[in-house]
């Protein structure tokens, strides 16, 4: 059972009440969708539906086609599918109507609704509705807002995967096995007059809590690339100034985002665009030239430079035959994959090539020539997305199982000190909390407005 609060402005009886909003996006198509939930949802339908027969009458998962009809005026021809309580998104009783998609009759369709008794709802609240039904718990609710804004297909599989249970289901068998230790440990508190009792084996209690660190942290470690999947791989160009940064940055977007200049020092602060390459959204970082200069301005943008390439995980290192920057990255200010790239190919002779490493790549950013970095950029993400099968992408759930880490790092050196159960019960007591608050087993209405307040109207 969820453990929450109603929203502030909500009344208690929120549930009950029929809602109403346009799902498929703003504007002009072919067909929109209007979805109604709450109970008495068919009812409010039928004062509009004109078909062969009443809505109320309709099977369960069936569709109806009929007409939008009010005081002897046609609005549409429509399509109405229904959905019965518990077996709908929302777990309510919900007509999704398909209407054309004309503006004015979208518009007209959603006002001539709340007329006859719908509310106009809320951003998120279908959703809100499915998780406090149990339909669905949090990480599953903030996946479909995922899956609803996802850009590249990684992104889209993540949101997917996440929407199935994948971080819910590992969550949850870890909360349930810790859940038990904590109740032996509490029932042992019951009987504190009885010292010799001890209800919850501490050898299997210490085992259990260095497998549930081992996986916690692999939990944590999964964030910086399930983060980077959701809102781009972040990859940072570099190098000297002149080597054709900016030019490469244009050639990968197709575009002239980036001044290219034969002046060095063009280029005095990150410019930055994403990119999807087979599926895979990269968030491009073209930086300032590396160097040694007494202007102001163009150090400020190294600095920023420095700090875009920490923050990487694909580091691109471009350089010409001509550059002298072999001191340019070092190993404390690189945390990511380093491509090295020798740029500029269409001016280059057959003798005194700059030597590549065997991670080398020689392309043309003038000439488009970039299919090998492309390529190298794929390889790379992938190599990193494999590296778990479960991966966090929302800050809200690294932060709660952070805490949940702590929580059970405690427990293991509370073990190792022989603290009393009492204690102990509290350390485990918190790590059960924090992985509640991921799936929303605990939460409170402040958390909730704020998750569902970003979500899309009408979904």
């Amino acid at each position: 059972m969820y453990i929450c609060f109603f929203f502030r402005n909500f009344a208690p009886d929120f549930a009950m009440e029929s809602i109403c909003a346009i799902s498929t996006a703003y504007g002009t198509g072919g067909i929109a969708v209007i979805r109604v939930s709450g109970e008495g949802s068919l009812s409010i339908v039928d004062k509009l539906f004109v078909g062969r027969s009443p809505l109320g009458e309709a099977k369960a998962n069936s569709v109806r086609y009929g007409q939008i009809v009010r005081d002897g005026e046609v609005l549409d021809d429509v399509l109405c599918s229904v959905f019965r309580a518990p077996h709908s998104f929302t777990g309510e009783e919900t007509v999704e109507i398909a209407c054309h998609g004309s503006l004015y009759i979208q518009q007209t369709l959603l006002q001539w609704l709340i007329d006859a008794g719908c509310r106009a709802a809320e951003p998120g609240e279908f959703t809100r509705r499915a998780f406090l039904n149990g339909k669905m718990d949090l990480t599953q609710a903030e996946a479909v807002a995922d899956l609803i804004a996802a850009q590249s297909k990684a992104e889209k599989d993540l949101a997917l995967s996440q929407l199935r249970g994948s971080v819910s289901n590992e969550l949850g068998v870890l909360r349930e096995r810790l859940l038990h230790f904590t109740s032996l440990i509490e029932l042992e508190l019951d009987f504190a007059d009885h010292e010799e009792l001890e209800f919850a084996d501490r050898t299997e209690l210490t085992a259990l809590a260095a497998e549930i660190e081992t996986k916690l942290a692999a939990l944590m470690s999964s964030f910086r690339t399930g983060n980077a999947i959701r809102n781009g791989i972040p990859v940072a160009i570099v190098g000297a100034p002149n080597v054709g940064k900016s030019t490469l940055l244009n050639a990968l977007l197709g575009e002239q985002r980036a001044i290219v200049s034969d002046i060095q020092g063009t280029t005095r602060d990150t410019i930055e665009d994403t990119l999807v390459i087979d599926g895979i959204l990269f968030r491009l970082i073209d930086t300032a030239g590396m160097r040694d200069t007494d202007d102001t301005l163009e150090n400020m943008g190294i600095e920023r430079s420095r700090k875009a390439i920490e923050r990487a995980q694909i580091v691109v290192h471009v350089f010409d035959n001509d550059a002298n920057d072999d001191a340019l990255l070092n190993d404390e200010m690189v945390k990511g994959t380093i491509i090295e790239v020798l740029n500029k190919a269409d001016l280059l002779k057959s003798e005194g090539v700059k030597e590549l490493t065997n991670e080398g790549i020689l392309i043309s950013a003038k000439n488009g020539d970039i299919e090998p970095l492309k390529q190298e950029l794929v390889r790379i993400a992938r190599v990193s997305m494999q590296t778990s099968a479960v991966m966090l992408s929302n800050a809200r759930h690294y932060e709660a199982v952070s805490r949940a880490h702590d929580a059970i790092v405690r427990v293991q050196q509370g073990l190792k000190d022989g603290l009393s159960g009492e204690l102990l019960a509290m350390d485990l007591q918190d790590c059960l909390n924090a992985l509640g608050e991921v799936t929303g087993q605990i939460t409170n209405a402040e958390v909730l407005a704020n998750i569902f307040s970003k979500f899309c109207i009408g979904k």
